[in-house]
């Protein structure tokens, strides 16, 4: 019960992120990333140094192939992030969070495609009915939903990068941060120099939300991260949902997006997508515990 409190807590934080950022509105989206580059650096280094994991960081430092590739794992969720805070700036959170809705989808594809991973068959019928989703968004609205794909793409290769380079979720954050800390600070520089508005130390009150956009990035990871060690991956797989469902909430019931009718029928498809994906994991599940049961008794 411990484990799937703690995934729970996680996928909330992340579901009330378009709140948060919400609040953040009067800020530049760049301004926004820069703060939350550099708090979440000191979030985690904090947390490294509470848990003990000081000597582990050391080591990844001098390892120049981790070095490279939690480097371009840092663009993409950098990028990610600067994407999504501009969809919440620009009252696009319904776009942001079909692009979190078809993310596991995503993935599932990439794995089967590039990694041949195996899947269940009702997993990757979830995964054709996703892309027929986006066909019919294409089609009917006439153009391609772009933010939901490159959230979801960034998500898709950012999980591709990090398996082919596995290291904890707190111990990579810090050196992608740490990776996209001289980008952030030399544009706060900028800012300055080019008398550009900046927001912090000139309003307490955003001050204190950008610094608060490190600690809400560090925090749900080392939940999420507690969470995994406790609970079955299949179990995790399950609630993911959480986080687009509250964005989906968030936007049409608190923030009043508008949508166009036809976005109705891509949410619809996305749905019974999510339904065939989580029966997949659970049909998936339930032949390994059987084919493991026969085993034991051979």
């Amino acid at each position: 019960m411990q484990g799937l409190a703690l995934a729970i807590a996680a996928y909330m934080i992340w579901g009330f992120f378009p709140l948060f950022f919400h609040q953040l509105n009067a800020v530049l989206p760049t301004e926004i990333l820069a703060h939350r580059v550099v708090w979440a650096l000191v979030f985690t280094l904090g947390a490294l140094l509470v848990l003990g994991q000081a000597k582990r960081f050391k080591q990844l430092l001098v390892q120049p192939r981790a070095l490279g590739w939690l480097a371009l794992s840092g663009l993409l969720i950098s990028s990610n992030w600067l994407v999504f805070i501009w969809a919440v700036g620009q009252q696009r959170v319904l776009e942001a969070s079909l692009g979190y809705f078809i993310s596991p989808l995503v993935s599932l594809l990439m794995g089967w495609l590039l990694l041949k991973e195996k899947q269940h068959p009702l997993q990757l019928a979830a995964g054709f009915l996703a892309a027929i989703a986006i066909a019919w968004e294409l089609i009917s609205l006439g153009q391609l939903p772009w933010i939901p794909l490159f959230l979801a793409l960034t998500v898709g290769f950012y999980g591709l990068v990090r398996k082919r380079q596995p290291v904890d979720s707190l111990h990579g954050l810090t050196i992608e941060t740490l990776w996209m800390l001289p980008f952030a600070l030399g544009w706060l520089a900028w800012m300055q120099i080019a008398d550009y508005p900046v927001v912090f130390s000139n309003d307490l009150k955003l001050s204190w939300l950008l610094v608060a956009s490190g600690l809400m990035t560090a925090s749900p990871l080392l939940l999420f991260a507690a969470a995994t060690r406790r609970l079955d991956l299949s179990i995790v797989g399950f609630i993911m949902y959480i986080n687009p469902i509250m964005q989906f909430i968030t936007a049409v019931w608190i923030l009043g997006e508008s949508y166009p009718p036809q976005r109705l029928v891509t949410f619809i498809l996305i749905w019974i997508a999510m339904v065939l994906f989580m029966w997949g994991i659970w049909r998936a599940r339930k032949n390994n515990k059987q084919a493991l049961n026969s085993r034991s008794k051979v």
